[in-house]
Order: structure tokens, then C-alpha cells, then sequence
């Protein structure tokens, strides 16, 4: 199933080029108390919603409507925690030493490391700054670059803490598209990367039952018409189930969660009046705009 969040509170099921509105199921959602549990309201039922959404009540009136006439927002709307993977590509460790990418100060070396997230570890990025692809990116820093980073990103479903690998997708509510949008310099990853709309999630969430094996997708991001990034996840250095382990052994992990799996090489700038195209097979694709 294809779940979008759309025009601020509205959420659909995507059909094709359609989006079957199924907003009254929020009403079916428990109240929320003081202090609000971590994690997304919406994520956290998303089981009973799905049963709901699947099974239309007789004389069903909700409204059919079409894909392009709405604006998507991020399928997670308060996510606990943007956790992010540096360097999990090899070419894009390749590139990496490009000193307009690494400033001299986030150099992609082993160092005698397993992998680069055995050196560096895992990252976070600001909830505060996610969008979806109907919202665009707005540049920072004017005169600094800016590039961006294809991810697929991992939607946590079922929270947890110390989660072992053979339980690891058991956890996984869906997938979705990730920009990684980030400001090139010498600051740490988290302050380059956490910027207002600087974490673009979309188009929407595909559930997990839909993808078998979220360690083998196309990935393929263009510019203005032009391709800049192509890779399969099956490149992926620390895979899926292994990020979900490692994030889980540092943080318990609450529903809504998203876990950005790292960008494969071909990273470049944005500019403002840019148009970038993501997709990534079995989840669909989406256009952002940069401002």
C-alpha cells in the first residue's frame, strides 16, 4: 500500500494516478496525553489504520482524487529522530575526497575500520527540517554550496531497543524517497545537514510488505533532466537490516522513526530554479523544487 500525507492534514491511499482520501480514519486515532509518547501518532497505528483504509465501509463516498492537483507533504509528520549513515557507498567514498566535499575535516578513510560507520558512526539530522517534495528546498548560506544526496530511507514501525539482526525489517513500518540536502564546510555533518527543508521525504510511504528485499533498488536522481546519481542498494556497505541494529544499540527507536541509509556517488550542487527528479524502483519517484 501506498500511503500519502497531503495538503497539511489530509492522507490518501495512491492508486495509480490517483489518491483515494481516506482522512476520516484519523478520527479513529486515540487521544493524545500529556506527555505525548515519542514518535508519530499516525506510524504507531498504522496497523489498525490499515486494516480500516482496507476494508471501506458500504456506500463508500470518500473523494477519488488526482495525484498532480495536490501538494504531498513528508508521509511521517513527527518523526523522533533523523538518523542518517555517512559514507555507506563506495564510489561515493571515492568522491569524497574531492576537498569541495570533505573540507579537509571529514576525510573518507577507513583508518584501519571495518567500514566508514565503524570510524565516524551514525548521525543525527533535525526533525525540524523535513519536508516533502510538495514543500521544495530552500538554499542556505547563500555562496556556499550545496549538494544533493539520494538516500532510500527506512520508516521504523514497531519501536525497540538492542534489536537483533533476524528482527531487524520486522521493524520496518515502510520506505520511502530521502533527499539528504547539505551545506559543504568544515561543521559538523549534523549542523550542514539539518537546515529547514533540508530532509525531503516522499512521495509518499510504500509498506513494507510491499518491498521483499529493501537491499536491492534502483536508485536514480536527475537535475534539470540530467542524471547525477545511479546506484542499487545493493551497494550499500552496513545494509538495512545491519543500520537498524546499530541505530537500535544507541538509541530505542519509537515508530516514525527514519533511518536515511547514505547516498551513492554523483552528488552535486543545486541552484535555485533547479528541479530535481528522485526515484527509487518499487517506491515511485518525486520532483522538488529548489528555491
Amino acid at each position: 500500500m501506498k500511503i500519502c500525507r497531503f495538503n497539511g492534514k489530509r492522507i490518501g491511499v495512491v492508486e495509480g494516478s490517483t489518491v483515494r482520501e481516506v482522512s476520516d480514519v484519523l478520527d479513529e486515532l486515540p487521544a493524545l496525553t500529556w506527555p505525548v509518547a515519542h514518535g508519530d501518532h499516525v506510524i504507531r497505528h498504522l496497523p489498525e489504520l490499515i486494516e480500516r483504509i482496507g476494508t471501506p465501509p458500504a456506500g463508500d463516498a470518500r473523494p477519488i482524487l488526482q495525484l498532480s492537483d495536490l501538494r504531498l507533504d513528508s508521509p511521517v509528520a513527527n518523526p523522533s529522530r533523523i538518523i542518517a549513515a555517512p559514507l555507506n557507498y563506495p564510489l561515493h567514498i571515492g568522491e569524497g575526497h574531492d576537498p569541495a566535499i570533505n573540507h579537509g575535516v571529514h576525510m573518507p578513510s577507513y583508518d584501519g575500520f571495518a567500514t566508514p560507520i565503524d570510524k565516524f558512526g551514525l548521525f543525527l539530522k533535525s526533525q525540524t527540517g523535513l519536508v516533502g517534495p510538495g514543500q521544495g528546498i530552500t538554499l542556505h548560506l547563500p555562496g556556499r554550496r550545496t549538494d544533493h544526496e539520494l538516500e532510500l530511507a527506512v520508516v521504523i514501525g514497531k519501536g525497540g531497543k538492542e534489536i537483533v539482526r533476524a528482527d531487524a525489517l520486522a521493524h520496518v513500518a515502510g520506505y520511502s524517497i530521502a533527499l539528504d540536502v547539505t551545506v559543504r564546510g568544515p561543521e559538523d555533518r549534523s549542523f550542514r545537514k539539518s537546515p529547514d527543508s533540508y530532509s525531503v521525504l516522499g512521495p509518499w510511504l510504500v509498506t513494507a510488505d510491499e518491498i521483499d528485499d529493501p537491499d536491492d533498488l534502483d536508485l536514480e536522481l536527475s537535475v534539470n533532466g540530467i542524471r547525477r546519481q545511479a546506484s542499487n542498494t545493493c551497494e550499500l556497505i552496513v545494509d538495512v537490516r545491519d543500520l537498524i541494529v546499530r541505530a537500535s544499540a544507541m538509541y530505542e527507536l519509537f515508530p516514525g522513526d527514519i533511518i536515511m541509509t547514505g547516498t551513492p556517488d554523483g552528488v552535486g550542487e543545486l541552484a535555485a530554479g533547479d528541479i530535481v527528479h528522485a526515484r527509487i524502483s518499487k517506491i515511485g519517484a518525486m520532483d522538488i523544487a529548489v528555491v
